[in-house]
């Protein structure tokens, strides 16, 4: 048996992955800003501790990492998945609407991690999951803030596989495209009131329409995502990152083909700012 602690557990891919953990006979420490949502759903479950949490309280995030430990005796995988969007231009946002996201979505992330990781190092094991996002892979217009932070939690998470390897724990970047969640609704997403007139038309204008339109359209299947993460918790050697959808997939190879060509375009000039090797110098 497993003990997960999930952030953000009350509705969305966090539900779904408590749903999955508790049908598997694993146990979870379900965190959520109101716990009472997280019983209501799945009852006193005795696999289930429902604990408030609000990411962006370190105290907080100790506390609930405490009384899982208290309640289970350990954490096997930590699932960072709280956290929400901000659609609108980099220009539009506001200084407190990207310090908002921010808090939740890299720092919020980085205090439960720090709540958590005392415990994986003490048994020598552990496997952290980060929610990112194709998001944090490729910037989209009209994503570019939203998309900062996962960027984030992407270098956060390649930095943090390579420190945690010798305790034996596991870091996966999980890097979901767009599913049929709630996600693009007004429970998951704020949008930039400030709009300036100049986007209108524009990649990043058009996108305020896109995201409203696509809402519950998405290509992607919330539930088959959350048995595909119960499938990299079992692996004994899973992923550093791992995309989900078939949009995921598609944008990850153009943006590798991409990087390929712009790199061969210009590896001359990247390659002369060295100094003369050696071999060159002595020649």
């Amino acid at each position: 048996m497993k003990v997960w602690f999930i952030t953000g557990a009350s509705r969305g891919f966090g539900a779904l992955m408590t749903k999955e953990a508790l049908a598997s006979g694993d146990a979870v420490i379900a965190t959520a800003r109101n716990p009472k949502t997280i019983t209501e759903q799945f009852g006193e479950h005795p696999n289930l501790l429902a604990v408030a949490l609000d990411v962006t309280n370190e105290a907080q995030a100790k506390e609930a990492a405490a009384a899982g430990i208290a309640r289970f005796g350990r954490i096997d995988v930590l699932a960072n998945n709280a956290g929400y969007g901000l659609l609108g231009a980099v220009e539009e946002a506001t200084a407190e609407e990207v310090e908002k996201l921010y808090a939740t979505n890299v720092f919020g992330l980085l205090k439960v991690t720090r709540a958590v990781l005392p415990y994986m190092r003490r048994q020598r094991s552990g496997h952290i999951l980060n929610f990112s996002s194709i998001g944090g892979y490729f910037g989209y217009p009209g994503w570019g803030v939203y998309g900062s932070t996962k960027f984030a939690v992407e270098g956060l998470s390649e930095s943090m596989a390579a420190e945690l390897e010798p305790f034996g724990i596991k870091v996966t970047i999980v890097e979901p495209g767009f599913f049929r969640t709630d996600f693009l609704a007004d429970t998951s997403l704020a949008i930039s009131p400030a709009s300036i007139a100049d986007y209108e038309g524009t990649p990043a204008g058009k996108m305020r329409s896109f995201a409203a339109d696509a809402n519950h359209a998405q290509p992607g299947n919330p539930a088959k995502l959350a048995a595909g993460i119960m499938t990299l918790a079992n692996s004994p050697n899973p992923p550093l990152r791992m995309p989900f959808g078939s949009d995921t997939v598609a944008v990850i190879e153009e943006q590798h083909a991409s990087v390929e060509q712009e790199l061969a375009a210009w590896r001359e000039l990247a390659l002369s700012t060295d100094f003369p090797s050696e071999a060159t110098a002595s020649a």
